[in-house]
């Protein structure tokens, strides 16, 4: 038997590998870059600054993320309180506020 996740637990991991990914693509992109002119100049610096560079794009996309997820859930509460409870049978229990 199957065990059936919430669909709250899968949203939860995408946020998770998200800020993952907001963070490690603009640090590997930004070495890389800086590796490729330190390789075609023969210097040994840019691979550094552009590392952080990338660390700081990663920090921004990351709160820019954050800052939206923290905006979102205010609502989404507001409309699951307006929502009516009904039983099994379709009748209206109570009103939630």
């Amino acid at each position: 038997m199957a065990v059936k996740y919430n669909r709250n637990v899968y949203h939860a991991l995408m946020m998770i590998s998200q800020f993952g990914i907001n963070m490690l693509v603009p640090i590997f992109i930004c070495s890389f870059i800086g590796l490729v002119i330190d390789r075609r100049f023969g210097t040994s610096f840019w691979v550094i600054i552009m590392f952080f560079v990338g660390a700081f794009a990663g920090f921004t996309n990351v709160f820019k993320f954050a800052k939206k997820i923290y905006e979102t859930p205010a609502q989404t509460r507001k409309r699951r309180t307006d929502i009516q409870e009904v039983d099994k049978n379709g009748e209206k229990l109570e009103e939630k506020n």
